[in-house]
């Protein structure tokens, strides 16, 4: 079963969204990353999220860049939650795809994260949230990642006031 679906509009985005897969695998969330796009490839958009809800799929996860359709093209085609990201792809640095992706008619909200790795870090952070409303084990993960990162900036200010 496929918990989350990380779309990508484009393969230029693949280095971009990576760290939001690497994030679901070191929390054991089963998900699938591919490209498929609003535009060019519109029926493919529609068959994946039909096919991927038919297996369980619970969030959807969309990046693209420029006008940044993916993500509401997804949410017109599911009640799951759908995150978006944009990505930097235009001489805007971003803002185009950012107010694209926001800006959502009533009933088809799309979730928006931050623009490129910070968004895709904190997308899949968001998605294992989601899923761990209803999974203690998801939920146990979490708390342990939010644990190291407290023990990160500890040991760092340690080491900053050691050495002052």
């Amino acid at each position: 079963m496929t918990s989350v679906a990380i779309f990508i509009g484009s393969i230029s985005d693949k280095d971009v969204m990576q760290p939001c897969s690497d994030i679901l695998n070191d929390l054991g969330i089963p998900h699938l990353y591919t490209v498929t796009s609003a535009h060019r490839t519109p029926e493919r958009t529609e068959s994946l999220v039909r096919d991927l809800e038919a297996d369980g799929c619970q969030v959807f996860i969309c990046a693209a860049g420029m006008a940044a359709h993916l993500a509401g093209a997804v949410a017109a085609r599911t009640i799951k939650p759908v995150l978006g990201v944009p990505v930097n792809a235009s001489p805007l640095g971003g803002m185009d795809a950012l107010l694209s992706t926001v800006q959502m008619p009533p009933g088809f909200p799309v979730g928006t994260l931050a623009v490129d790795k910070a968004g895709a870090r904190n997308a899949a952070w968001l998605a294992a949230q989601i899923l761990a409303l209803n999974d203690p084990e998801i939920a146990e993960k979490i708390k342990k990642a939010r644990q190291g990162f407290v023990e990160g900036v500890e040991k760092a200010a340690k080491e900053m006031e050691g050495n002052g």
